[in-house]
Parts: C-alpha cells; structure tokens; sequence
C-alpha cells in the first residue's frame, strides 16, 4: 500500500527536499497550502507529516511557532499521522561540547525557550512526534542557509565570513542528508516512542577548515571576514531580524558538535555525503573547486 507524506512548508530548505527523497522512494506527496488549505483536511490520509514551516527572519515567533504547533497537533490527531520536526539546538543554551538527546535543555534566549516549549506541546498532545535535531542547515540550493546568506556570501571576492573565531566548531546538517534520515525513520516510525527527541550528527568543521578547502582546490588565496556584528547592534533598534541575530551570536562563539551513538542505533545503515562534498556544495556554480589548481592553505584573517 502506498504511504503518503504531507509536507508543511513545501518552498524551504526542509520542505522542499523532504518532497524529492519521499517522491523518490515511492511515497505519495501532498502539499499544504497555508493560503488555501485547511491543515486539518489536508492531513487526512496522510501516515506522516513534515513540519517545514518555520516564520522567515524570525519574525513574531512568540505567537507564530504557537500557532503553527497547535494547527499540526491538532492535524496529526485528526489523522493519526507521525509529526516530523527538524528540531535545533537553541534548546540547550550555552553548553560548549558534544550535544545530544542527554543535555540538559537550559535556554537562556527568548526563541530558545519557545522552541522548548513547542516540543513539549507535541510531547503532552500524544501523537507521535520525531524531533531530528540538527546543527546549521546547508542547502546545496542554496536556500536562504547559512552559506548563502553569511558564510559564503562574498566568496566570489575571495573570502569567507565567519561570524565568531575562525577556529570555532560548529555543527552543520546538509539537508539532503537530513531530509534522507526523515525518511528512513518515517518508514521505521513503528519501532520508534510516542515522542523521540532524534541527534542528527551530520557534520562538524570550523571555518578555517573550509578556507582550507576552498583554497585547497582553487587557484586564489581565500581570506576570512569577521562579520559586523557591530552594525547589528547599531540597527538592532530599527530591525528586528538585527536584534534576532544578536540574541543568537553565543551559537557561533560556542565550540558544539551534535553526538552520533542514538542516531546510529537507530540508523546503522545511514550514509552521510562526503564533508568534501558538503563544503563543496555552499560554493556558487561559477566557482569549481574541481577545475581550480591547488594554492597555499595558509590562512588568513581580515579584521
């Protein structure tokens, strides 16, 4: 019998793949409509759904990501479907290290403690609900992620921005990779608790690392931008994706990568992309790292 997937927020990163690698493996696939779509019917008939919708900028989550979580409960109980949520790490605060289904949830940020509460709704509602929780998101469409829209976004001028010290460990989930893991869990989903709070490893590297590949497989010198968070201070009053950025800078100064032991338990057969690949995929399409000649690693640092 064939399996039907409803995707919430079919446009973004997580929505959007989900869609391919259910297709792909021979589920049926509806969209919702936030325009046109009672979520409530449209969840009728479907085994699980996709919870990609997340407000752009993080515009109003205190009334938003409520809303939104109380329209999929609701949807879920109606139809019986498993919720996936592609959950983050704000939930723990400032804990340097390795995080995972263990670490205590200790937000210190306003969007920290919603995103908490938003678990613990679907946690007290019922239904299952698979949290797979990553690390930035890197969307080789570039998609509005982190390469995109920080790290990568002056690269064609021969440099890289990173918004903490180069050096810093940060976790990293390329979302075809996560978006197969959702897959491989929805199909598993009966083996799984009501609620699973799932890590998903991914990557870890810091952004000296990938200077160093880029500059490995290119023929040009790559320097690394501080990002001016000072102008976020200034504009913060005026702008209130400034002021969201600011509340979030302690993730780019914290050295964090997300634990694998639950993650492979569960999915001892999951293959993740190749880093190189990864790192390969946030270049824009006029800059081949394979066509490029091999210069000097060094690194090099623009205040």
């Amino acid at each position: 019998m064939q399996r039907t997937v409803l995707i919430l927020g079919g446009s973004g990163k997580i929505g959007s793949h989900a869609a391919d690698v259910f297709w792909n493996a021979g589920w049926k696939v509806h969209h919702y409509d936030r325009k046109t779509d009672d979520m409530t019917a449209a969840a009728m008939g479907a085994d699980v759904i996709i919870n990609g919708l997340n407000p752009p900028a993080y515009h109003d989550w205190e009334r938003t990501i409520p809303a939104i979580t109380a329209q999929v409960i609701a949807a879920a109980k109606a139809s019986g479907a498993t919720v996936i949520i592609p959950g983050n790490i704000y939930n723990f605060g400032n804990q340097p290290g390795v995080l995972d289904e263990n670490t205590p949830h200790q937000a210190h940020t306003k969007k920290g403690r919603i995103r908490i509460a938003m678990e613990q709704s679907y946690k007290r509602a019922g239904i299952q609900t698979i949290v797979l929780r990553a690390g930035n998101f890197i969307d080789p469409r570039g998609n509005g992620d982190i390469m995109s829209m920080l790290i990568m976004r002056e690269i064609t001028k021969g440099k890289i921005t990173a918004a903490a010290d180069p050096d810093t460990l940060q976790a990293y989930a390329y979302v075809p990779d996560w978006a197969r893991a959702a897959l491989m869990l929805a199909e598993r989903r009966t083996e799984l608790a009501p609620f699973e709070d799932i890590p998903f490893p991914g990557h870890a590297f810091t952004t000296t690392d990938l200077q160093r590949f880029v500059q490995t497989h290119s023929a040009r010198a790559i320097k690394i931008n501080r990002f001016p968070w000072w102008i976020m201070t200034l504009v913060s009053p005026f702008w209130e994706l400034a002021r969201e950025m600011r509340e979030m800078r302690y993730l780019y100064e914290m050295p964090h990568q997300i634990g694998s032991e639950k993650f492979a338990h569960l999915l001892p057969d999951f293959q993740p992309t190749d880093l190189e690949e990864v790192m390969r995929s946030g270049l824009p399409a006029d800059i081949n790292p394979d066509e490029m000649m091999h210069t000097s690693g060094k690194t090099i640092i623009a205040e």
